[in-house]
């Protein structure tokens, strides 16, 4: 026993100080959402591999496993990096965006009357535009706000440029994807509320941003899709079919699941392994495991924010605050989904979904708020 103690103290934990920075907890929470993830989705997609893949069982698990370590790798990357350079670039992100979204919008893949996707050439792989618009938008908005506290309430030098900035963000994301739109601009205005930015300001763009959204509803394509979605929810008499299903699995799951891979419901549950994947997870680990989840992604908030309450800088601060806030809400949004506490958005379940670009934008989110904390933690060393 001495002997191993030793070699943790002397070996093991010198390692992870030196390549694993920043906040432990954080580290913790997403290394098990990694492990849950690969486990939940292996047994979601064991019947849709089987059918497509000629009995291929293993193809999602290793492709999805291949992103989960690609995601990891970039989160690795971007919490080595000072977190105080993505202000400099998120600008020229934002410049980026507004034409990607629009290609999108115009010419990109059209999967479920949406077209959200871009192909990207060679490798075959879709993109899509609106998760580095979010992650643009979000580093941005922390900078301005960080730069103009001395003068927040100036209308034209401070208030006007993010008004306008976020808007036609949030817009351009709406023409094809409304429930994406409505969550960064929920998080936009709750880091506008952090960053100081008076109640008359936030009431205006309330009023701004609910004319936008009717606007890009009415331009863009999923109108129809958003009012059939709303009228089901509030005033059908029958359940749509895949909430019907999501309820079969979390009602048959009962207080401690039906274990690993031992779903019924990935049978008959449309997007079992990235829109209901939640679902899953109760009827597979219970109730206690759908709660484990659901505290895991308050943990997350709670220790994101807790960075923002030590940082030394504004910019750290409000970074954080508003990546940890985007991707928290999205989670909340398709858990409460999931157990019929909203109507149908199609958002994936962060962190746990099966997905592609997607997942690497949300490691790449996770390593800059873990930048955060570990330039915070050097700050205070130093002093």
């Amino acid at each position: 026993m001495d002997i191993s103690s030793d070699y943790i103290k002397t070996s093991i934990k010198p390692w992870f100080d030196k390549h694993l920075k920043g906040d432990p907890v954080i580290w913790a929470i997403i290394i098990v959402f990694s492990i849950l993830s690969i486990l939940v989705v292996y047994s979601a997609t064991g019947s849709l591999a089987y059918k497509k893949m000629q009995g291929n069982t293993e193809y999602y698990l290793l492709k999805h496993s291949l992103l989960v370590f690609l995601s990891l790798g970039f989160m690795w990357l971007a919490h080595k990096v000072n977190y105080k350079y993505f202000s400099k670039l998120s600008r020229l992100g934002l410049w980026i965006s507004v034409p990607l979204l629009l290609i999108a919008f115009k010419l990109g893949a059209n999967i479920n009357d949406a077209n959200r996707w871009i192909i990207i050439p060679i490798i075959n792989q879709s993109f899509q535009p609106s998760d580095f618009a979010k992650l643009a938008l979000i580093t941005n908005l922390a900078s301005m706000l960080a730069k103009r506290q001395n003068n927040i309430e100036d209308i034209k030098e401070s208030f006007l440029p993010i008004v306008l900035w976020s808007g036609a963000i949030c817009g351009l994301i709406a023409l094809s994807n409304l429930s994406t739109a409505m969550i960064l601009f929920a998080t936009c205005l709750l880091l506008m509320f952090i960053g100081r930015v008076p109640l008359k300001y936030l009431a205006m763009l309330v009023v701004s941003g609910i004319l936008i959204g009717t606007l890009a509803l009415l331009a863009g394509q999923r109108l129809g899709t958003a009012v059939s979605r709303l009228d089901n929810f509030f005033n059908s008499s029958e359940v749509p079919f895949q909430a019907e299903q999501s309820y079969i699995a979390i009602a048959t799951g009962g207080i401690f699941g039906k274990g690993p891979g031992k779903s019924d419901q990935r049978n008959f549950l449309p997007h079992s392994y990235s829109d209901f994947i939640y679902s899953i997870i109760i009827e597979e680990y219970g109730f206690i495991g759908g709660v484990v989840v659901v505290f895991l992604y308050l943990a997350l908030l709670y220790r994101a924010m807790k960075a923002v309450m030590n940082s030394n800088k504004a910019f750290g601060g409000l970074l954080s605050a508003g990546l940890a806030f985007s991707l928290v809400i999205q989670a909340m949004i398709n858990m409460g989904v999931a157990v019929g506490l909203g109507p149908i958005t199609g958002q994936p379940l962060p962190l746990l979904s099966m997905g592609g670009t997607s997942l690497l934008f949300t490691g790449l989110s996770l390593g800059i708020i873990l930048s955060v904390s570990k330039g915070d933690d050097e700050g205070k060393n130093e002093n």
